[in-house]
């Protein structure tokens, strides 16, 4: 997987995440408490004053996959890419 890809879909979960939180009805702090990362981290990503992590991404995108409210958004965001779908399965 290239890190343009990485990149891409990286910035399409940053513009989507409150969007999925609203979709859970989780506060900042409650999906921190989830990710195993702080509420500040999820703030400043979501104000874009910082760049969200592929382990980040890869965690939120596990959370999101794995619940059946969010789940179709995965799909229709187009967060879970052929090539990551690949990239995972190695």
């Amino acid at each position: 997987m290239t890190q343009e890809t990485k990149d891409l879909i990286i910035a399409n979960m940053v513009e989507n995440l409150p969007v999925f939180r609203a979709k859970l009805g989780l506060t900042q702090s409650e999906l921190a408490g989830i990710a195993g990362i702080s509420r500040q981290t999820i703030l400043t990503v979501e104000k874009k004053q910082r760049g969200m992590t592929w382990n980040m991404f890869l965690s939120l995108m596990y959370i999101f996959k794995a619940n059946e409210k969010t789940a179709p958004m995965v799909e229709l965001f187009g967060l879970e890419t052929d090539e990551l779908k690949e990239f995972i399965s190695k």
